[in-house]
């Protein structure tokens, strides 16, 4: 099995149109439904500065990681850990799928190094925090493309041989 073919970036259908009800008994309104879209539209724009702002604590919580020893570390990688999986379930909801997938990887690579945070590790963890940043500053939308395919597959990569030691 190739690294590529365990990389899977799925888009759930939005089907809650469809089991809408425009008219008669349990109808919605239809300029209601048009209102809900358009605030969660403009929440798109919200959730870009959310994201900088997440941007911003986990590189201050990666600077902790790096000036801390043993124990000291456990703080640091679990709110690394957290701010990954917030950006990670939110990602896909705003159009940003490939942020959702690189959280997600950064998720699995904490879960799975455990307590055992090297120089390594340690490096692991701040290129994955670079790659959300490069999406996030290029506003690389959807999968990324050829550029997003090959990030997550490098991501991947570095991961499968970090975790083989």
């Amino acid at each position: 099995m190739t690294v590529e073919s365990k990389i899977e970036i799925i888009n759930p259908p939005n089907t809650l149109k469809s089991k809408i009800v425009v008219g008669g008994p349990g109808a919605v309104d239809p300029n209601t439904l048009e209102r809900a879209e358009a605030v969660i539209a403009g929440m798109s724009d919200n959730y870009l500065k959310s994201v900088q702002d997440d941007m911003v604590r986990i590189s201050s919580a990666f600077e902790r990681l790096k000036n801390v020893a043993g124990d000291g570390s456990t703080q640091a990688i679990e709110e690394i850990f957290q701010i990954s999986h917030d950006v990670k379930g939110q990602g896909g909801s705003f159009g940003y799928p490939l942020l959702t997938a690189i959280g997600n990887e950064l998720c699995r690579l904490i879960e799975k190094m455990g307590n055992d945070i090297g120089s390594s590790e340690i490096e692991a963890v701040r290129i994955h925090i670079d790659a959300m940043k490069l999406v996030v500053s290029e506003r690389m939308k959807g999968d990324g493309g050829k550029q997003g395919k090959t990030l997550l597959v490098g991501l991947q990569q570095m991961c499968d041989k970090l975790l083989q030691k």
